[in-house]
């Protein structure tokens, strides 16, 4: 690698970043990470700092996680790459989907495809969707519906469903047929409603109301998170996807789980769905499914899906999608280290257990500061919405949010800023001493920004 000297001259010269305005990237470029170890990462200036992003969601067992290193080096000598094409298969790929299907069969899940992340994983359910319903004579079944507020990726059908003009406006126009109705968001809602639960009737009334205007011979499936994560990690009421489930049962719409970040462990549960024993017809993952050590998501299938598929005795049952990528060898081994390792340490219980913690602390930083207007949190996924009138909940502007983020890396905690939101998506790993300094680390942010 070059010398650090040149790495900072080049810094954000020849590469534009993820989810940030190249101009802003160059005139202050963002900070070098050159080592990660434990829950922690150190810069190019020395500074080890905890990382309560977690990667991006994705690093659930932290960054020395060693059965997931050798599993990958093991793998690059015996087989580095071949193609899922041409009806092969590699051992890893096999077992891996063996092991998915295993882990999520409380949720109906039968069957894996293979992706290369989150956003490959949505736009493969997307398309499946409207595959089933070709397959099933009913081609008009087209359209989809989803949450305002959602987050499905970045290709076209995943920017279409997502709910944030952030992610679409630029893009736009997108994959037409795509409808969105109200999250189920107490602190911002347009009913007005602050209770958990009768909200999730009125968002649940607003669906019936959509399906009907739009027809519901015209829509192939209802795309959702079940905790909503980069558009502010709202918690829906346990109520609400069990009633979107029987609203997708009445009238024969699927169901389309976005689990990449709520997979695996992060909320408290293995999968969001099963925090409210929910079974979706699909459901996408990626992220943690290697914690992040490799590039790698899946969609998998349920049963319903699966045997219209298999069935199929026309061309409308044919594949004609896939990756170069898909069920990479390495990344399959990749994968059933991480979920070892993801069963080995339960961390889906220090997730609960930690994200208690977290949440107290939360909640005690808002009594403190004026500037937090709510706190969100299911586990180790949480937000600080900032605002600067409480009473008018008007959202903080961009500089308050860098000075938080700021401060807090100057106390050694590595927060993500998402609008007027902190985020924080910390490995699951993570020991009570950690949440501490997390708090601390906000703390800091929150009385320099107040300044």
């Amino acid at each position: 690698m070059r010398d650090i000297n040149f790495l900072t001259e080049n810094n954000a010269k020849p590469i534009w970043h993820p989810m940030a305005h190249p101009a802003e990237m160059r005139a202050v470029p963002p900070r070098i990470i050159m080592k990660g170890e434990g829950v922690s990462v150190t810069d190019a200036e020395g500074r080890a700092v905890l990382d309560a992003v977690g990667g991006l969601w994705n690093v659930n067992l932290g960054y020395s996680c060693d059965p997931i290193k050798q599993a990958m080096a093991t793998q690059l000598d015996a087989l580095p790459y071949y193609s899922g094409f041409r009806g092969t298969s590699t051992g890893p790929s096999i077992e891996l989907a063996y092991e998915l299907t295993e882990w999520f069969a409380p949720e109906g899940m039968v069957r894996a495809f293979f992706t290369s992340g989150g956003s490959d994983s949505v736009e493969t359910a997307l398309r499946l969707a409207r595959q089933f319903w070709k397959i099933r004579g009913q081609g008009d079944r087209t359209k989809f519906l989803a949450l305002k507020k959602g987050y499905h990726g970045t290709h076209f059908g995943g920017a279409s469903v997502n709910g944030n003009a952030n992610f679409r406006r630029n893009y736009e126009p997108l994959l037409p047929g795509v409808f969105h109705t109200p999250a189920p968001w107490t602190y911002r809602n347009p009913f007005d409603e602050t209770d958990p639960a009768k909200l999730a009737k009125l968002c649940a009334r607003a669906i019936e109301d959509e399906i009907a205007f739009q027809g519901a011979d015209t829509i192939a499936a209802f795309v959702m998170e079940p905790v909503l994560g980069a558009g502010g990690v709202i918690v829906p009421h346990e109520s609400f996807m069990p009633m979107v489930r029987a609203i997708c049962d009445r009238h024969e719409i699927l169901l389309i789980a976005d689990e990449v970040v709520t997979g695996f462990g992060r909320t408290g549960a293995w999968a969001g769905s099963r925090l409210s024993g929910t079974k979706p017809d699909f459901m996408t993952i990626a992220k943690a499914i290697t914690s992040g050590y490799f590039p790698l998501g899946a969609t998998l299938i349920g049963a319903k899906v699966a045997d219209v598929f298999e069935a199929d005795k026309t061309s409308f049952g044919a594949i004609g999608h896939g990756y170069t990528y898909s069920g990479h060898p390495v990344g399959c081994a990749a994968g059933l280290a991480a979920l070892a390792e993801t069963k080995r340490l339960a961390v889906n219980e220090n997730a609960a257990a930690r994200g208690v913690e977290l949440g107290k602390a939360l909640e005690a930083l808002k009594a403190k500061h004026q500037l937090v207007g709510d706190v969100r949190y299911q586990g180790l996924m949480a937000a600080l919405e900032l605002v600067s009138d409480r009473a008018a909940k008007k959202p903080v502007d961009k500089k308050t949010m860098a000075a938080v983020a700021d401060a807090a890396y100057g106390a050694g905690v590595m927060l993500r800023v998402s609008g007027n939101n902190i985020i924080l998506s910390p490995p699951l790993v993570i020991s009570a001493a950690d949440v501490a300094k997390i708090a601390d680390g906000l703390d800091a942010g929150l009385t320099a920004a107040a300044r």
